[in-house]
């Protein structure tokens, strides 16, 4: 796979960013293209390993090597049918995915591993650029029918997948337009909506029916739904924010990421009807929350003209090389910078906020913190303020980046369907489905908040047991049993 003494040959390289002072003047993409033959000497790289552990890194199943290879020959549309085969929409992880898969490879055991996300996104580019992704319509109809609410790319992969088995798949999203939190969630910088709005009418094209701005539990009951299809698929996502109950976390001007963001992309995407706008401009802003949501918490602010931007994190500061006890091939919790990271950004880490400061009207004047220490006892850890380091801080903007804590409950109580003890709805890997007949979970909703390389993959195989359970059989690929034919 790839040059036998590329990995030797070659250093890693990615896509390389635009300025800081001019990217963050607006909010398109802003990586810079690479040369072809940079590109094909990153997927020489790839080694001939024998077991590539890429393939237990990628929740897909990604048929990495050989995606690789063809890159590295310069076969792209050969590379675009192999990457198909696992990955519905290549455009969306390629951007977006943590890369769980670049930590397994083989040449990161000593080395710097291929770049394998990149080489991803140029991939399904190229595929788009050069018209090889067309509609594909099934051939024959099962007059099977399927609801699918929720078009989070654990719907969108559901979608697609059972529409290509013959069945007539609707999707219903509560929101205005198709997406989920790929189009309400993250910021245009890290993925322009014209990247969803393409693929969607490919979608559509192929027969797939979309209904905006309908909430199932709310403007039709689930129970509706249920007896109109005859298969449910709830890809609702993992929507309940995760609060943080201290004293003045009521005060005007203490947001919500997730009320945040959304808000921002509707007025990037030139909607008016916003609400109460909520900005960072010409404030002191506090992100509190260190994942990939407070980074885009971080980013957006910075592009609104914040007067200054600081970023908390509850957790130790993370080092630069693989935690000892995070061996390879697994992922490691070590300290990831983003580009947003980059654009002035002070960080803290090992901070916990205790009381948020108001004025006399109601409003954020700043807040209250002290550090941490993470102490194991009896073989967990737990958290231990250290005395003497409490510290007040300017804020008049506080974004709470916390994460979620499971799925709405409407739909679930209307259906009668199961929830667990970390209310996520109750359905096994094995076939996907609930206690009740007919209906089925995937994605964010079943196993909680994750990636999106998860969702997915959760949806695809979710389609699978669908159609086993509408026809008795199924076609359809499981995990890394990729159906090369199609694109």
């Amino acid at each position: 796979m790839g040059k036998i003494t590329g990995f030797l040959e070659f250093e890693r390289e990615i896509e390389s960013y635009q300025a800081v002072k001019d990217r963050i003047k607006d909010y398109k993409e802003f990586t810079v293209e690479m040369p072809e033959k940079k590109l094909k000497n990153q997927g020489a790289r790839c080694m001939d390993c024998g077991i590539p552990f890429c393939h237990s890194g990628c929740p897909l199943g990604n048929l990495i090597p050989d995606f690789n290879d063809a890159v590295y020959r310069g076969k792209w549309e050969k590379a675009a049918v192999i990457l198909h085969a696992t990955n519905n929409f290549p455009e969306f992880t390629g951007r977006l995915c943590p890369a769980p898969c670049e930590e397994a490879c083989v040449l990161g055991i000593n080395e710097d591993p291929v770049t394998i996300e990149n080489i991803e996104k140029n991939i399904v580019e190229q595929a788009f650029k050069n018209g090889w992704i067309k509609a594909m319509p099934p051939k024959d109809r099962t007059g099977k029918t399927v609801a699918v609410i929720g078009s989070g790319p654990a719907g969108l992969a559901t979608a697609q997948q059972l529409n290509r088995a013959g069945h007539l798949v609707t999707v219903f999203e509560r929101d205005e337009k198709v997406g989920g939190l790929l189009r309400y969630g993250i910021p245009d910088f890290k993925m322009e909506k014209n990247v969803i709005d393409r693929r969607v009418s490919v979608l559509e094209e192929e027969g797939i029916i979309f209904k905006t701005g309908v909430h199932i539990g709310k403007d039709i009951e689930a129970d509706q739904i249920k007896a109109e299809f005859d298969a449910v698929v709830l890809c609702t996502g993992a929507t309940v924010k995760r609060t943080l109950p201290v004293k003045g976390s009521d005060l005007k001007g203490v947001v919500q990421a997730m009320d945040f963001l959304p808000q921002n992309n509707r007025r990037v995407a030139g909607m008016t009807d916003l609400g109460e706008e909520i900005l960072a401009t010409n404030k002191d802003v506090i992100v509190i929350g260190g994942g990939d949501t407070g980074s885009d918490c971080i980013g957006t602010s910075v592009r609104q003209g914040a007067t200054s931007v600081t970023n908390f994190e509850i957790m130790n500061k993370g080092t630069t090389d693989r935690p000892a006890h995070q061996p390879w091939p697994f992922w490691p919790m070590r300290l990831r910078t983003s580009s947003s990271h980059q654009e002035g950004v002070k960080r803290n880490w090992s901070i916990s906020t205790k009381e948020f400061l108001g004025d006399k009207q109601g409003n954020l004047k700043g807040l209250i913190t002290s550090e941490v220490e993470w102490v194991k006892e009896n073989g967990r850890f737990t958290l231990q303020e250290i005395a003497g380091t409490e510290r007040e801080w300017k804020c008049e903007l506080a974004l709470l980046a916390l994460g979620f804590t499971g799925s709405e409950p409407t739909i679930a109580q209307q259906l009668g369907v199961q929830m667990d003890n970390r209310t996520n709805i109750k359905a096994t890997e094995d076939t996907y489905a609930t206690n009740i007949k007919g209906v089925f979970a995937a994605g964010d909703t079943r196993r909680g908040q994750s990636l999106i390389v998860w969702a997915i993959a959760e949806g695809r195989q979710a389609a699978y047991h669908v159609d086993t359970y509408l026809m008795g059989t199924s076609n359809l690929p499981l995990k890394g049993d990729g159906d090369l034919p199609r694109i």
